[in-house]
């Protein structure tokens, strides 16, 4: 299945782990002047891709500086992690099972850490995600464990287990 996943959407390696395939990007352009501050040039309004992780894997803590809206589409539950500015850990399911506390969309806010891994029950997990203002490799910065460990010294064991620096 999860080959299958690769090949049909052609999905490639993500730098903070797993596969995705960028979908959509908006013809809208939304100008720096218009943007908060932090953006160095010019946006897409929106953009969208699919986003594969199997079991075993993760996607390391990192940050961007948009909302990024997640969506659930196949497979089984994956959990994300969100530390906000103030330090507090927020846990998401991302799945299809409400009765077991699963939510089919969440939203984890600009400039937050957030991490992913497939729940310990799941094979994989096939979702999307939305960005808003549009997602740039400018914006995204991959956390490394020392830093983040001595800013949220209460999620050390977290961090260091899904961080890849």
């Amino acid at each position: 299945m999860i080959s299958d996943l690769v090949a049909q959407f052609q999905l490639l390696p993500h730098p903070e782990g797993g596969f995705y395939k960028e979908n959509y990007r908006s013809n809208l352009i939304i100008n720096k002047q218009s943007l908060p501050i932090g953006f160095d040039g010019d946006r897409n309004s929106s953009t969208a891709i699919y986003f594969l992780l199997e079991k075993g894997n993760f996607s390391a803590f990192h940050r961007i500086k948009s909302d990024e809206c997640w969506h659930f589409y196949t497979g089984q539950a994956l959990l994300i992690y969100v530390i906000d500015k103030n330090g507090q850990l927020d846990l998401i399911k991302l799945g299809n099972n409400s009765n077991n506390g699963e939510v089919f969309q969440a939203v984890v806010p600009a400039d937050c850490w957030f991490a992913s891994e497939p729940a310990p029950e799941s094979n994989f997990c096939f979702v999307g995600c939305t960005v808003s203002q549009g997602f740039d490799f400018k914006d995204f910065e991959l956390a490394k464990a020392t830093e983040l460990t001595e800013d949220y010294p209460a999620h050390k064991t977290l961090i260091r287990r899904l961080c890849r620096q």
